[in-house]
């Protein structure tokens, strides 16, 4: 099967979340499953700089561009996944993330410099490119991605689409006056595409308009059905209903192995469990905490903004405090969330530590290193960070929601007496409600060493791998051709 996959990041050449972990993952899943899988990025200055063997492959003569696209052609990571790149200098060389300036805000002409990916995407699905290469199916991801299956629908000879949700927070949101800007053709200013309360909305079109739907869990596609998580397009979904499923997604089980990770000090394993505990002094001098492995560590890795429950998180430091635990933390964003924890660290500065920004090697030491990782997500349409932590023996703390749900079985009587605990889930998204499960986590910690192993070395046993999760993919785009939902 021929495969274009359409992602606006992808690691290990860009990242800012989750969608770029599994632009980085499941392509080459779906290659190891013997498949003509192939990214298409945007051409950002990191991009350019991380992909391998760039070369010009071609020019796009797209609609509202007086000038050609270059397309340049090369591989992505360490198995060398084939990478198209859409090389438009004036949109995308530029600094900042894919979507923000260095200052924060939103690039004022997203709208247009993401039309300009779509029909890049469109231009390589219809085999116009020049390749002698057209998909069977185009895999397309979230908003940015949005417009390939509205720009597509009219053509002749498509091929089948498949649009991915996220993250149904982010919708590409843009004000009437930009749809004839982008000289988009008039029949998608509709209800029934991309009009939304008179506004423009990239996602909606690419839920409206594609083969197939899905996100990236199976509790998260129930809840966006619904008023509290689907924004207004919980009534589109229902409608789509037939032809809209979740699949959970996989870690990348080679980047995160704690027997082969080259970012931790000490490889360990569920037969090795006891060399966690090196990982765990380590972390501790890192962070500059006494180091000592009998006590608790809570670890945490993230968005600093309310959607992960961080606010939470400030309401029950000072308990975790007074147990006598510790807790490391590394991440950013909200302003005022990490103006208090630094005050917070100021003032417990032997019990936890606060790193701001980004750093994948001390994202793994933390993951190897704590003792339970907390994740009280408001929302979280799949998370990856509790799987990590099953992985590396780290017990995850985390509410009942999305894939959270999905991944992590509560530690109580019965999960314990027939041996599927994983973790300590909580319901109610207030204070309350996650210390009652650190709590829950404080005691059982104290209980006996040889229980909390037992509940560890569970959670390393469970298969989050892409394998199963590409089988499910595979099985989508196969639907998607033999019977196209529009």
């Amino acid at each position: 099967m021929k495969i274009l996959f359409a992602s606006s990041e992808v690691t290990p050449l860009i990242k800012t979340g989750g969608l770029a972990d599994v632009a980085g993952s499941l392509p080459v899943a779906l290659t190891h499953l013997d498949q003509d899988c192939r990214l298409i990025v945007p051409g950002y200055p990191d991009v350019l700089n991380k992909a391998n063997d760039l070369q010009p492959v071609g020019k796009l003569q797209l609609p509202g561009e007086s000038t050609p696209t270059n397309l340049l052609q090369g591989t992505c990571g360490p198995h060398r996944v084939p990478l198209y790149v859409v090389d438009a200098p004036h949109r995308f060389d530029r600094p900042g993330n894919p979507y923000l300036s260095p200052e924060g805000l939103n690039w004022p002409d997203n709208a247009e410099r993401f039309t300009l990916f779509c029909r890049a995407a469109t231009s390589l699905a219809m085999n116009q490119a020049g390749l002698d290469w057209q998909p069977d199916v185009v895999h397309a991801n979230d908003w940015q991605t949005g417009l390939i299956a509205p720009l597509l629908l009219s053509e002749k000879n498509r091929p089948a689409t498949l649009f991915t949700i996220h993250n149904l927070a982010y919708q590409g949101l843009f004000d009437h006056a930009t749809f004839p800007h982008l000289g988009l053709p008039d029949h998608l200013w509709s209800y029934r595409a991309l009009e939304f309360h008179d506004q423009l909305s990239f996602i909606k079109g690419g839920i409206a308009l594609s083969d197939r739907v899905n996100t990236v869990s199976p509790t998260y596609a129930d809840e966006i059905k619904t008023a509290e998580f689907g924004y207004g397009l919980e009534g589109l979904l229902i409608h789509r209903e037939r032809h809209f499923s979740g699949v959970l997604n996989g870690i990348d089980y080679h980047a995160w192995d704690p027997q082969n990770d080259h970012h931790i000090p000490t490889a360990f394993s569920v037969e090795n469990f006891a060399a966690k505990r090196r990982n765990k002094l380590a972390l501790q001098r890192e962070y500059g905490l006494p180091e000592d492995e009998h006590i608790q560590l809570f670890g945490y890795i993230g968005r600093l903004v309310d959607q992960k429950g961080v606010d939470l998180i400030l309401q029950v430091l000072p308990g975790i405090m007074d147990s006598g635990s510790q807790v490391v933390m590394l991440g950013s964003g909200d302003k005022d969330l990490e103006h208090s924890l630094q005050k917070i660290s100021n003032r417990y500065h032997s019990r936890i530590g606060v790193a701001i920004g980004y750093n994948e090697g001390l994202s793994h030491r933390i993951e190897a290193g704590s003792d339970c990782f907390i994740m009280p997500s408001r929302f979280e349409p799949c998370g990856l960070n509790q799987m990590y932590s099953l992985r590396y023996g780290t017990v995850p703390i985390v509410r009942r929601t999305g894939g959270l749900a999905d991944t992590v079985t509560d530690v109580n009587p019965t999960t314990l007496a027939n041996g599927t605990a994983t973790g300590f889930v909580f319901d109610n998204a207030d204070g309350d409600g996650l210390w009652g499960a650190v709590e829950h986590a404080i005691n059982f910690y104290r209980r006996s060493t040889t229980d909390w192993e037992i509940l560890a070395r569970t959670g390393m046993q469970q298969d989050f791998s892409w394998e199963a999760s590409a089988q499910h993919y595979l099985e989508l785009y196969r639907t998607a051709i033999d019977e196209p939902g529009l």
